[in-house]
């Protein structure tokens, strides 16, 4: 009997391509997909999953809140994040919210199938720089890079704000007050001891963040 997979992805490319590659094994299928974060809350609460491969940006509900809020429905239910942002940027937070690993959409593509089936057989899957960076979360506060001082709300608006989004787009995509969305863009400057949304993008590069 295979194991069967929800694919939680806005976009229908990968979603269809997963769904061929998993075709091809004699473990794995894609017995349903979710193309925004309210349809994966529907999914997870209509029945049980092997496992959920989940984008970490999606329309609805999205990012560290949607992993927190699968794993209170479901506790046992696997999730292995297939995402387009670095490792930088989120895998650590993504494993403490609940995932059991972390896979960049632009990393080795031979890891995609050993990922799924380590996360899903109750396992942990994690890249070398993955491992590195869960050593530097472990690590004495004063060795830590600034921006993971923020909390995951904060490090959403953060990483939107370095990326070029507007207040209002980003309070529209994570269903925001732009009140909200500035209230946080003010603690974030205080907590990195930083003055302006330039220095905001600096640190980003330099810490490899967002791509120069």
């Amino acid at each position: 009997m295979k194991l069967e997979v929800l694919v939680a992805d806005d976009h229908a490319i990968i979603r269809d391509g997963l769904t061929k590659i998993l075709a091809d094994t004699a473990d794995l299928v894609v017995a349903g997909e979710a193309s925004n974060g309210v349809a994966v809350m529907e999914k997870v609460r209509a029945r049980d999953w092997s496992l959920l491969v989940l984008d970490i940006s999606m329309p609805g509900r999205n990012g560290l809140e949607l992993v927190k809020l699968v794993k209170a429905e479901r506790p046992k239910l696997p999730i292995l994040i297939f995402s387009m942002h670095h490792e930088e940027q989120y895998a650590v937070r993504a494993i403490r919210a609940g995932a059991s690993g972390y896979l960049s959409k632009e990393g080795d593509s031979d890891l995609l199938l050993p990922a799924m089936r380590k996360v899903a057989s109750g396992g942990i899957f994690i890249s070398p720089k993955v491992a590195e960076l869960l050593a530097e979360d472990i690590s004495p506060q004063n060795n830590k890079p600034t921006h993971t001082l923020l909390t995951d709300r904060e490090f959403d608006v953060f990483s939107r704000i370095v990326r070029g989004m507007g207040l209002t787009a980003i309070g529209e995509e994570l269903s925001l007050s732009v009140k909200t969305v500035s209230t946080h863009k003010s603690h974030i400057l205080a907590k990195m001891n930083m003055s302006t949304q330039v220095d905001m993008v600096r640190y980003a590069i330099e810490q490899g963040l967002i791509d120069r």
